[in-house]
């Protein structure tokens, strides 16, 4: 799964440099949705401007990181090393294009808010970090419940 991910953000990215870099923008909806060709050479909405080692170096080790614990099960269940893997994916995603090309190629504008133009591999980020969020939040009050509750044969 990791590898169809990256490799589906690397034909979207080379279309987007392909296709989109010539023209700059494509109104998807009017106003609302564009596809906008941006070179993004930070991190999230563009903080972090030209400090690319520190960007390859602080995402190498992070990615390393949830390899390893992916790799040796740290993570419970079956639902839960699905997220992760799309973090990683997302991550190794922008990490190539940082490596590369020395900035990270982003297209998705979702202009009627404002927003930072951003990528697929943004939103597998995006997403699974915050599904994972979710997990440990409803895991930890799902916890702090069954503690909550008498157990059989209490109080009687």
């Amino acid at each position: 799964m990791i590898a169809i991910l990256i490799g589906l953000d690397q034909l979207f990215k080379y279309w987007a440099v392909l296709y989109l870099q010539p023209i700059g923008t494509i109104p998807l909806i009017n106003g609302k949705f564009h596809l906008t060709y941006v070179e993004n050479f930070g991190a999230a909405g563009g903080i972090l401007q030209g400090k690319q080692f520190l960007l390859i170096l602080v995402t190498s080790v992070v990615l390393a990181g949830l390899f390893i614990l992916l790799i040796l099960k740290k993570f419970p269940g079956r639902f839960l090393p699905w997220m992760v893997g799309l973090v990683i994916a997302g991550g190794i995603g922008n990490l190539l294009d940082r490596i590369f090309r020395g900035f990270v190629v982003d297209y998705l504008d979702v202009c009627w808010i404002h927003y930072p133009v951003f990528n697929f591999a943004d939103c597998c980020v995006v997403v699974g970090i915050c599904v994972i969020a979710v997990y440990v939040l409803w895991s930890e009050r799902k916890q702090e419940k069954s503690k909550a509750e008498p157990s059989e044969g209490e109080g009687e």
